[in-house]
């Protein structure tokens, strides 16, 4: 692993937000639009499980431009099927492949991050023996914003690892375990 790449784990996923923001409708605007997505193979379970972050505000933006206005995801006035918004959105931007077929994932759930500001989205593919290659297209929030960066983390078989970075220029990758 280069320094970078280590840098860039630690800043994404090890260093806790030490912001508090007491009120999630108001939230203060970010200067920045990024997703992280940590994708890890689990052998004892034979299922591929991702973690995204996304904030909420970018999020309910991309939605709203699909006519899915005012979901208020998070709060407590978060509209009854805003988690079928949530993944009928993710089935359209986010596609995986392996061995050169695109499989579906699952929802599990979401829960709002420690600093209020995102959510956590939690998918999983089930019954995957192996991995050789893995081809994922993400255009999460691409739409919505030019400066869109969508970064995932991949533990693969064997505990092998790889980052994926995607924009409006490139927004699939295939790795090779």
């Amino acid at each position: 692993m280069s320094i970078f790449q280590y840098c860039l784990y630690l800043f994404l996923f090890l260093v806790p937000a030490s912001r508090d923001f007491s009120v999630v409708e108001t939230a203060p605007e970010h200067e920045f639009h990024i997703s992280k997505c940590l994708i890890e193979f689990n052998e004892k379970e034979k299922a591929l499980q991702f973690t995204l972050h996304l904030f909420i505000d970018d999020l309910e933006e991309a939605l709203r431009q699909q006519g899915a206005d005012k979901l208020f995801i998070c709060t407590d006035k978060e509209v009854e099927n805003a988690e079928e918004y949530i993944y009928k959105y993710l089935q359209q931007k986010l596609a995986i492949s392996l061995e050169g077929k695109q499989v579906e994932y699952t929802f599990i759930g979401k829960e709002m991050s420690e600093d209020m500001v995102a959510v956590w989205c939690y998918l999983e593919i089930e019954n995957v023996e192996n991995i050789q290659q893995l081809h994922v297209k993400n255009s999460i929030l691409l739409e919505a914003f030019d400066d869109q960066k969508n970064i995932i983390s991949i533990i693969g078989p064997n505990k092998k690892k790889g980052y994926l970075l995607f924009n409006n220029t490139k927004n699939e990758e295939t790795l090779k375990f």
